[in-house]
């Protein structure tokens, strides 16, 4: 960041330069808007971050426990207040990114409506959210130093130069709120063509890093149902190209492409895959297709697809829809060809969609992906479709089950059940859950962490629990106990909603435009003055 002193002496040259015509203009105040005001587009943003991802992407190649994380936010105050938090328990940013979920953004920010995770949405909400989160990110930074700023005038008229100094350090050495975002663009909305206008939108809007999955765009669905359909490796590249091409015209070459595989829960695809010799990439593709091996003509019916498969002819299953059917068992390995495919093939890292949060599981894949392209890493989504609990109970007792240990006193199927809370399998089980990060970056090549909308269940649960005890017995104090008193004790910003919001700032603009006839909402009756 640009030291204050020297940003105030080139504004005091210009302000010279301009012989009188700017003397109303405070070099000290025009310094302090420049500095609260780092990124100036979209595309500042985006380099500035992209090269922190590159930077993180490299140390965690190093070194596995520096993993990054991110949770999803669905509005710019969520994203705000999230990383307001980090600075203050953690007091850096590094390696915490904001994730945008398609899912979220279908779920909450159409205009639609609530709509299910299959892109129905309108495609320029997704950039329209990146903008809004960099938007309240950086305000963030604006009330932050504005807070400083503030500090440092009431240090220069008591005359403390210590303070002064301190202060200025910490201005110039300001952490800004502007962090990595994983932006989900879904299936691409759309043709290759379609997929690069969005991620041009989308990197203008401030994105570094962008998420794309091989399902079909038209029929798209979430990660966590049933239904999926895939498309052919050819079809995915070209996306992967796209954005590429998209990053590249925009002038951030270090933009980053996530490629995200469907195949593990995918047993369906739109299309066969064109092949022009035995074992290309189309013909590794058609050699997990289901079918029945032909032995005459007369085993084809009117209507049928058949292919050559490892040397054979072969009437491919189809079902009623026009979709064709991959054999039972195939998902795994058509996961490792999708993802080495997507390395060799420009993408950056990936991300393999998942039925549950099993380290061994993951690393069983990475460990082969590896084989191939030895720096391969993994974005991983720590999703709220997984019954944590459950699966982590689970996972204990099949472990123990395996070791021989006595489990007779638990019932598998009924481990999220309230009684086995205190067992020794349940505390067993909370602490692989607690190290399931750690774990997964180490063992299983996972790069970042992310949950995909872990604050769309916050908000139903804070909201409930309001709900519940204002309306009922309780009244006022279910939001003096449980909201303002615990704002004020543990230092929740969002107490001075005004401030939050940017009434100081307002103030100090009115007295930089204004002079003496500022007309200031800071005073005496303002009634956040009562919170100190």
């Amino acid at each position: 960041m640009a030291a204050f002193n020297n940003e105030r002496q080139a504004l005091a040259q210009q302000r010279e330069a301009q012989c009188g015509k700017w003397d109303n203009i405070n070099p000290d105040h025009a310094a302090r808007l420049r500095l609260q005001n780092r990124f100036r587009t979209g595309l500042d943003i985006a380099r500035y971050t992209a090269a922190i991802m590159r930077e993180d992407m490299a140390a965690y190649d190093a070194d596995t426990s520096k993993y990054t994380q991110s949770l999803g936010c669905w509005h710019g105050f969520i994203g705000q207040q999230k990383l307001i938090s980090i600075k203050k328990h953690f007091g850096e940013t590094k390696g915490r990114y904001l994730y945008l979920s398609g899912w979220m953004v279908a779920a909450m920010r159409s205009e639609f409506g609530p709509l299910p995770d299959q892109s129905m949405h309108e495609k320029t909400s997704v950039p329209a959210l990146i903008e809004e989160l960099y938007t309240f990110l950086r305000q963030a930074d604006s009330r932050e130093l504005n807070h400083l700023f503030r500090e440092l005038d009431n240090a220069r008229q008591a005359g403390d130069e210590l303070k002064s100094k301190e202060l200025l350090d910490r201005i110039d050495n300001f952490q800004t709120h502007v962090v990595p975002i994983i932006a989900d663009i879904d299936a691409g909305f759309g043709n290759a063509e379609a997929t690069y206008l969005l991620a041009k939108k989308m990197i203008e809007a401030g994105a570094c890093c962008l998420q794309i999955e091989n399902q079909v765009s038209d029929e798209k669905q979430c990660g966590h149902q049933d239904g999926k359909v895939t498309v052919p490796h050819e079809d995915f590249i070209a996306k992967l190209n796209a954005v590429r091409y998209a990053f590249l015209e925009l002038g951030v070459e270090d933009g980053v492409i996530v490629a995200r595989t469907d195949s593990l829960g995918a047993g369906l695809t739109q299309k066969i895959a064109v092949s022009r010799e035995p074992g290309d990439l189309g013909d590794q593709y058609n050699r997990y297709l289901d079918g029945d091996e032909i032995t005459s003509a007369d085993d084809i019916a009117n209507g049928d697809v058949v292919i050559k498969q490892d040397g054979k002819l072969v009437k491919v299953k189809r079902l009623a829809s026009g979709l064709y059917q991959f054999k039972p068992g195939t998902g795994e390995d058509r996961v490792v060809l999708d993802c080495i495919t997507s390395l060799q093939n420009g993408a950056d890292l990936l991300w393999i969609e998942t039925e549950k949060p099993h380290v061994g599981q993951i690393k069983g894949m990475v460990d082969r992906i590896r084989e191939v392209c030895p720096d391969a890493k993994l974005v991983y989504n720590n999703s709220p479709s997984f019954n944590w609990t459950l699966n982590f109970r689970q996972q204990v007792f099949d472990a123990w089950e395996a070791e021989g240990k006595d489990v007779s006193d638990y019932d598998r199927a009924d481990l999220m059940n309230e009684k086995y809370d205190a067992t020794p399998l349940a505390q067993l089980a909370d602490e692989w859950t607690q190290n399931f990060q750690r774990d997964a970056a180490r063992e299983a090549g996972i790069f970042h962490h992310l949950i995909t909308l872990p604050t769309y269940h916050t908000a139903a649960l804070s909201t409930d629990n309001l709900a519940r005890g204002y309306f009922g017995e309780e009244g006022m104090l279910a939001y003096v106990s449980g909201v303002q008193r615990r704002e004020i004790r543990e230092g929740i910003a969002t107490v001075k909603h005004q401030d939050m919001a940017g009434s100081n700032i307002g103030d100090d603009h009115k007295e930089f435009f204004h002079g003496e006839a500022a007309l200031k909402a800071g005073g005496k009756a303002n009634t956040m003055n009562q919170f100190g």
